[in-house]
């Protein structure tokens, strides 16, 4: 608790320290022709940090009744901003992650990375997502809903050091990337020497977003799983409508149909306040794969014992050959019409494997922090 206060203070020290350096640095006026939103755009347009404190919390019930109660589904604390006008970074650490055994310093860092921009081509480094095609999986930590999603987005491991280059045309309608970086197969890096590459190529018009990878990730040395990897997002009007499609393969004369994952997810918002979505899936991972994203590598009847012992909404593994089938619905509900920081929603989701059901009710909260102390800084005055 004393760590975490003391980090704490530090951050709110850097937003206040943020606050007084832009105010200072600023030409706009402070006086009552100017709002508090002409001085954030050009604060930010000068480079400010941006901080904020993200929870998500509420109410949920699973049909096993055996798991029913209020609780948190996690606390993030973001940094980002700029230096100068080349480089930029960006944080985002748990502050509730449990340190196990083997944990390191950054086991609870999402992503802290450090970016350099030169003309079309911005370069990266540090800890990072690794890049997969998939909208499913390159959604925000707490925009999730976990018994609603695919097996191998919630068991890869995602979060890895390494480095990244990327071009941008001039239009910013398309964006061509490459990715090194440690391999999720490497449970304890810089020990097991195993990579992962990627390709991507990222695009946005109007009516259509796309993130379409080619990766290949070493799961023994000199043998890499590879893997394609589709995320399509179509827009017309107040309508969405998401599909994902991933296949992975460690040999490509087999094909590509012994471990794949598809998804979709139709969504249509009323306005800006309301947004109803539902979420259909199929996924299958053959018994046979010579790679296992957990590192677990058990036995068939071991999996299929642990479903049966499993208590959760989700199954423990997928195994038997069957396919894994997931739905489910939401709703989610923004009270303030200028503001997104604060969403209620409502959600279920199930599956054929348990069988069984999810109900969560509750509130995400992306607290402004250099907002929030700049108000206080204006009231003081």
């Amino acid at each position: 608790m004393k760590k975490l206060l003391t980090f704490l203070g530090v951050i709110f020290f850097m937003a206040g320290s943020t606050v007084w350096a832009q105010e200072v640095n600023s030409s706009a006026t402070l006086s009552g022709t100017s709002s508090v939103e002409d001085i954030t755009v050009k604060n930010d347009a000068e480079g400010g940090t941006q901080i904020s404190l993200d929870t998500r919390f509420g109410y949920e019930h699973q049909s096993s009744g055996k798991r029913a109660g209020f609780g948190g589904d996690g606390f993030l604390l973001n940094i980002d901003g700029k230096i100068g006008k080349r480089f930029s970074y960006s944080l985002n650490h748990s502050l509730v992650s449990p340190a196990g055994e083997n944990s390191t310093i950054f086991d609870a860092t999402r992503w802290l990375t450090l970016s350099y921009e030169l003309g079309n081509f911005t370069f990266t480094a540090g800890k990072d997502a690794l890049m997969v095609g998939s909208f499913e999986y390159d959604a925000y930590e707490l925009d999730c809903y976990y018994e609603m999603g695919s097996m191998f987005n919630y068991n890869m491991n995602c979060w890895l050091w390494g480095a990244s280059a990327m071009w941008t045309n001039n239009a910013e309608t398309s964006s061509f990337a490459f990715q090194v970086a440690n391999s999720p197969f490497a449970f304890v890096p810089k020990d097991d020497n195993l990579f992962a590459y990627g390709l991507g190529w990222y695009g946005m018009w109007d009516n259509y977003e796309s993130i379409w990878t080619v990766n290949m990730m070493e799961y023994e040395p000199g043998k890499f799983v590879k893997m394609l990897a589709l995320g399509n997002m179509f827009y017309l009007g107040d309508f969405e409508f998401m599909l994902d499609y991933i296949a992975r393969t460690s040999d490509l004369s087999k094909g590509l149909g012994k471990d794949y994952t598809l998804t979709v997810q139709p969504a249509y918002n009323f306005g800006e306040s309301l947004r109803l979505f539902g979420r259909f899936g199929i996924e299958k991972t053959d018994d046979d794969v010579p790679y296992d994203f957990l590192g677990e590598y058990l036995s068939v009847e071991d999996k299929v014992l642990a479903n049966e012992e499993n208590e959760y909404v989700m199954p423990a593994y997928i195994a038997n050959g069957k396919e894994y089938i997931y739905y489910g619905a939401g709703l989610e509900y923004f009270p303030l019409k200028e503001n997104k920081g604060i969403r209620i929603h409502a959600a279920w989701a199930s599956n054929n494997y348990t069988k069984r059901h999810m109900i969560n009710v509750g509130l995400t909260w992306k607290f402004d922090v250099v907002g929030a102390i700049r108000f206080l800084a204006n009231e003081a005055k």
